[in-house]
């Protein structure tokens, strides 16, 4: 059984608090989504309270995945550039496949959704996202089409004396 993607889902409640749970749990089986194990929901609560802002002015999307029962089981956020000169791409930020689920190529159907739906977004040629060295994320990232294009190393601290590189991909959409 495969997910069921909607892009741009109305945000009530329950959504707000099903991406702060699927961030918490993400999270905590060490996915690399902007925190470190261990981590409340509290601590997460601010990040997708600044994304769902960003929706909110037009400067974010957000494209979710649901499982057959209807739960919240997977999450990619769509960053608009403001400048003039880099509106023909998008940025793809917290890529999240609940662990519950993790192992069932949701992950590669959730990259195939967020690339479908950028095609959707008028002038878009590109999609750039970064993610944390060390990982293998990169490996993956390839595999749905990305290319490495740059690398920050040691740029992401995620404790003393583990410094994880900042990896650049890009996904052209020609």
């Amino acid at each position: 059984m495969s997910l069921t993607f909607t892009l741009g889902p109305s945000v009530t409640p329950d959504l707000h608090d099903g991406i702060l749970d699927l961030w918490t749990d993400v999270t905590n089986t060490g996915g690399a989504v902007g925190f470190v194990a261990p981590v409340t929901r509290e601590a997460i609560r601010p990040e997708p309270v600044k994304h769902l802002a960003a929706m909110a002015d037009g400067r974010m999307r957000l494209l979710t995945g649901r499982d057959a029962a209807g739960q919240l089981a997977a999450t990619a956020f769509f960053g608009f550039n403001t400048h003039r000169l880099k509106t023909y791409w998008v940025w793809l930020y917290t890529v999240m496949v609940h662990p519950r689920h993790q192992g069932r190529g949701y992950g590669r159907d959730l990259m195939a959704a967020a690339t479908d739906a950028a095609r959707t977004f008028g002038g878009v040629e590109a999609i750039r996202l970064t993610c944390r060295g060390g990982l293998g994320l990169e490996r993956f990232y390839a595999s749905c089409g990305y290319k490495e294009v740059g690398r920050v190393p040691g740029a992401i601290r995620v404790a003393p004396d583990d410094d994880r590189d900042d990896v650049f991909m890009l996904l052209p959409l020609s």
